[in-house]
């Protein structure tokens, strides 16, 4: 087992070299622990070098309406008037904390993407 730190883009490729190779690894072996260890390491490179950020909270209203199956017209008991949703769908309108609750409640949107600006 040679498990070194992922410090830049050639120990990143070699990791993901070795991983390939190791991938069917069985649990409890020496390559199943070197497996492991390498999955770790590359997750922890991967989070800091190439970070995922949030979606904007219309496109994760959006994503969840299609999810769902649902139309803006469902979304009027969660923000209110028709023309409301149509202005905050459209990003004409910010979001109220009273309609952050009732969407995170309904469609399931964490707060943390909810409350973000856009």
């Amino acid at each position: 087992m040679d498990i070194s730190p992922i410090r830049n883009e050639k120990d990143y490729q070699k990791a993901l070299i070795r991983l390939e190779v190791i991938f069917d690894a069985k649990r409890g072996t020496n390559e199943g622990d070197e497996l492991e260890i390498l999955a770790i390491l590359i997750d922890n490179y991967e989070n800091e070098k190439f970070p995922i950020g949030m979606p904007d909270p219309i496109s994760a209203i959006k994503f969840r309406m299609e999810q769902m199956g649902l139309k803006q017209k469902d979304l009027v008991e969660m923000v209110g008037f028709k023309s409301r949703v149509s202005e905050i769908m459209n990003k004409k309108r910010k979001l109220t904390l009273d309609m952050i609750r009732k969407l995170n409640a309904n469609l399931n949107i964490p707060t943390e993407v909810l409350i973000q600006d856009y």
